[in-house]
């Protein structure tokens, strides 16, 4: 019976040096991570930023998350920096845990109200988008 020869580029991790998907190149693998992001001058892949003049969504979101409601808040015309810490104030007053990421600011729970509220408080235009 003949010997099935090994596919070494089908390995994805190995006890000798953990996930060898990090350590690929271009075109193959995984890129990501902290390793790629200070390769990349310290910055990971920046949002492009929203139309200074546009419109704060905010919507109330269910899908992909196992029938939990979030919030989500987009179209916000401020940098990273500056969306983590509104995203922080939004989750401190709201009393919830949440994110921000890829240029949107995600709250657990059902906080459209409180949300807007805030948001308008501090001279942004905002519509409730969605259901």
């Amino acid at each position: 019976m003949p010997r099935i020869p090994r596919r070494d580029d089908d390995i994805v991790w190995s006890s000798d040096g953990g996930d060898v998907r990090r350590r690929e190149g271009p075109g193959g693998g995984r890129t990501g991570g902290k390793k790629a992001a200070k390769a990349r001058g310290g910055r990971s892949a920046a949002a492009p930023a929203p139309d200074p003049g546009g419109r704060v969504k905010v919507r109330r979101e269910t899908a992909g998350r196992r029938g939990k409601t979030a919030t989500t808040v987009s179209g916000v015309p401020l940098d990273e920096d500056g969306l983590r810490e509104l995203a922080g104030r939004l989750k401190k007053r709201c009393g919830v845990g949440g994110s921000s990421k890829d240029g949107v600011i995600e709250l657990q729970g059902d906080h459209r109200d409180v949300v807007v509220e805030v948001l308008r408080g501090e001279g942004f235009d905002v519509v409730l988008a969605g259901g």
